[in-house]
């Protein structure tokens, strides 16, 4: 089989995987491989070193498509459920949002890294308008896709407190999507406690850029909003939305925080075969 090319470079590079256990076959819409960041992806396996391109996602080997197939019922009547079985989490979406594989993996690099070490990720995400913008930068007569905004969940593994985490987790994705390799438009608000409607309590942090230079078609400001928790095994996660600021689409407070209400834990077994 043929080494296949890197991807292109690109401004606010997104990398997305799918990982599953048992399969030799990894199909994303850029570089893929095993991550060790933070427990997404395989907490064993080092870094694979084959990226490669493709058009579409598979399903992972443990049964769930799309993100689904455990835990309870949407609360809110009309939304899809997404779980993270690994990390013990479940919530909710608009039927609007379209849900990644379960074993579906989005991360952000730095742009000049040639070995692409991920920053952070999410796993088992739902996005936002795939193609809500559409830009050729690199000239080379193959337009990039940026999707609107996606939400996903994180193991945090090493942090010492949810606070620390949930800042953490959304200054990078801010960082990473939108402003890199200038940190000094973010702005990170204060930790904040907060309680999901199953009574899940954690910490909740907020992020934003602002002036990002649009050197791009569809450069924009970032936001990020990260819960960060413990699962039931007593270990930190978190739950993270991110999105483009400040634009006419913007997806409003008040729905993040709708979804955000629905996290709750999820344990292996719970309507699963």
């Amino acid at each position: 089989m043929s080494t296949p090319e890197p991807p292109r470079p690109r401004r606010n590079r997104t990398t997305v995987a799918v990982v599953a256990a048992s399969a030799a076959v990894v199909v994303a819409c850029a570089a893929v491989g095993y991550l060790t960041l933070r427990g997404d992806g395989n907490d064993e396996a080092g870094p694979q070193p084959t990226p490669t391109a493709s058009a579409s996602a598979s399903a992972g080997s443990d049964g769930t498509a799309r993100g689904g197939g455990g835990g309870s019922e949407p609360l809110v009547p009309g939304w899809n459920t997404v779980v993270n079985a690994k990390r013990g989490i479940t919530f909710d979406v608009p039927a609007s949002w379209k849900r990644q594989s379960a074993s579906w993996v989005s991360y952000v690099t730095e742009n000049d890294d040639p070995e692409e070490k991920p920053l952070v990720a999410m796993m088992a995400p739902a996005v936002l308008k795939e193609k809500w913008c559409t830009s050729d930068d690199g000239k080379d007569g193959t337009p990039d896709a940026y999707s609107l905004a996606s939400v996903g969940t994180t193991g945090e593994q090493g942090a010492r407190s949810a606070a620390e985490a949930a800042e953490d987790t959304a200054e990078t994705w801010v960082y990473g999507l939108y402003t890199q390799p200038d940190r000094s438009r973010l702005t990170v608000g204060e930790p904040e406690s907060f309680r999901t409607k199953s009574g899940v309590e954690g910490s909740l942090v907020t992020v934003t850029s602002s002036g990002t230079p649009e050197k791009g078609k569809c450069d924009t400001d970032g936001k990020a909003v990260t819960f960060a928790f413990k699962n039931a095994e007593g270990k930190f996660v978190s739950w993270t939305y991110v999105g483009a600021h400040g634009v006419q689409d913007e997806v409003s407070d008040a729905t993040i925080r709708q979804i955000l209400s629905t996290v709750r834990l999820f344990e292996k077994g719970d309507g699963e075969g």
